[in-house]
């Protein structure tokens, strides 16, 4: 298992792993729907900031109330009715670096006591402020992934 200084550092460095995905890709690359009928770059890189900023919402009810409520929302009506496929990539970009920076260290910052804080999320149960570390660590690498995919490469 990863430590959390691991975890931390994997989730620090998700932006740049995003950001040399898409660099250099064409409005056709970033509109290419893959094949597999899945999210185009530009729809991932959208997807990606929106569930940043809620995960730093969501880290933040953890540390400051007790057992809050995590609500889950439908990522495929976030991307219909927020234009994924129209809105520009630059600005995601910048709201995910922003939100992962901010949250990176608010988590440096925790005592063994935050580390074990949690409420329920509506969609999956239980879910601690690690559970949410463990989680997003690898979001935007796997996201890459699937951009990479989707364009070819």
């Amino acid at each position: 298992m990863n430590t959390r200084d691991e975890l931390i550092a994997r989730y620090r460095e998700g932006p740049d792993v995003l950001e040399r995905a898409v660099v250099g890709l064409t409005a056709g690359e970033l509109d290419r729907q893959p094949p597999d009928g899945g999210w185009s770059a530009r729809e991932v890189v959208n997807h990606l900031a929106d569930s940043e900023m809620m995960s730093a919402i969501r880290l933040r009810r953890l540390l400051s109330e007790d057992s809050p409520t995590i609500d889950g929302y439908d990522e495929a009506e976030f991307a219909r009715r927020l234009h994924y496929r129209e809105r520009p990539i630059e600005p995601a970009l910048r709201a995910l670096r922003a939100a992962r920076e901010t949250s990176a260290s608010i988590l440096e910052h925790l005592t063994e006591d935050d580390w074990k804080r949690s409420g329920t999320h509506t969609e999956s149960g239980s879910y601690s402020v690690q559970t949410s570390l463990e989680i997003y660590a690898t979001h935007a690498h796997g996201h890459a992934d699937q951009i990479r995919r989707a364009v070819g490469g």
